[in-house]
């Protein structure tokens, strides 16, 4: 009987600190050099984006990270074009990646567009009488006004296009019934389709109001290089995994995710309380512990989110003060790669915080350092998680 490899609930925390930057001395200088290292940034929250790229960077500004996401920018890119990419994808989530993995990402997870824009018409038609010919004629007029504008929000598209301004309800009869419009479906049609795409908010980077831009679709990769190549990523920036973490953190079947693993060459390991973990052969080799560091993570991080369990990182008892109940975790503080404690903004502006468990002196001066960092970079900025937590909602409100 083969005897696999060992690795440790430590070693793992070691291996998170290196793959996810978590360490000063792993810092970088760049917001594609952090995508990269995570595979990709949870975007449903638009400030996520920038403060989880800023809490990996060695000296972090608004503008950089604007600069990678917005084509409208002049110095974005090498023609103008973004180095990262915000789409939709592992499990219908958005998320923003390197420009250079966005086309296998797609491929990897976005199934059934067909059925996604045959679904919007049956809901049109049930809800304002639209038929196929009237969608249609709503779609090239929203792609035509795009054109002419550059970039709009669905808001202007709307002034735009009056067919844009009928209204429908959505989930009729339900407690959480709404009245949305019409340009809300049309839209979702076609950026799940890549022929749109999120530009420029309207407002601050904080802001959700996206202008949508005309964008040209990524080239199809073959689904089962993509997979392969999505799994070696996920390998790379967050193993060791187990077959349980990649199917949640992709959306895929349990088939799926095992194919995925075999094609991606990973090797088979044990883990402690986990069974059989993967990783890649050549990150077998334990890396050399980082020096103690403090991370303050926001909402929806990909590291917080990144795997299926993380008792290994996250005290079971502490995780109904940081979740949501949907699944959705809060802002993070993080010692020595685990989640030890929560922060938040107050509306005057100031960081509070509270730990869970006493990590020790080194870790409350560091904390202050690194609230101090933060501080800094939002410059008086307001951010409100999208989705708020029990501790975070104290914590702001104290």
């Amino acid at each position: 009987m083969t005897v696999l490899p060992r690795i440790t609930a430590g070693q793992r925390r070691t291996r998170l600190m290196h793959r996810q930057l978590l360490a000063p001395a792993g810092r970088v200088r760049t917001p594609e050099a952090v995508a990269e290292a995570l595979v990709g940034l949870h975007a449903t929250d638009p400030a996520t984006v920038f403060l989880a790229t800023a809490a990996r960077m060695h000296r972090p500004t608004v503008a950089t990270i604007e600069r990678a996401l917005y084509a409208d920018d002049a110095t974005a890119g090498t023609n103008g074009t973004p180095t990262l990419e915000r789409i939709r994808c592992m499990r219908r989530t958005m998320f923003v990646l390197p420009a250079c993995l966005a086309p296998a990402v797609r491929s990897a997870t976005v199934r059934d567009t067909h059925r996604h824009r045959a679904d919007t018409l049956a809901r049109l038609r049930d809800a304002v009488g639209w038929d196929e010919r009237r969608y249609a004629a709503a779609e090239q007029a929203t792609l035509a006004a795009l054109v002419a504008r550059g970039a709009a929000t669905a808001t202007q598209l709307a002034a735009d296009i009056p067919a844009l301004r009928e209204q429908l309800v959505t989930s009729p009869g339900k407690p959480y019934e709404s009245r949305q419009r019409v340009s809300s479906a049309v839209l979702g049609v076609l950026a799940a389709e890549g022929r749109i795409r999120r530009a420029r908010p309207a407002g601050s980077w904080t802001s959700a109001q996206f202008r949508w831009a005309p964008a040209q679709p990524l080239p199809p990769i073959p689904v089962v290089e993509a997979k392969t190549t999505l799994a070696r990523h996920y390998l790379k920036a967050f193993g060791p995994i187990t077959v349980d973490d990649l199917k949640w953190w992709t959306g895929w079947g349990l088939t799926d995710a095992r194919k995925a693993l075999a094609a991606a060459g990973a090797q088979a390991v044990a883990l402690d309380d986990h069974g059989t973990g993967y990783l890649l052969p050549e990150d077998l080799d334990a890396p050399t512990a980082p020096e103690p560091a403090v991370a303050l993570l926001p909402g929806l991080d990909p590291t917080a989110m990144g795997w299926r369990h993380r008792d290994w990182y996250l005290e079971p008892d502490h995780a109904k003060a940081l979740f949501d109940r949907n699944g959705n975790i809060g802002p993070t503080v993080w010692w020595n790669g685990r989640i030890v404690g929560a922060w938040a903004q107050h509306p005057e502006g100031h960081l509070n915080h509270r730990l869970l468990t006493d990590p020790g002196r080194a870790a409350h001066t560091a904390i202050r350092n690194e609230i101090d960092r933060l501080t800094a970079f939002l410059d008086g900025a307001r951010v409100t998680p999208c989705y708020r937590t029990p501790l975070e909602r104290h914590l702001a409100a104290a």
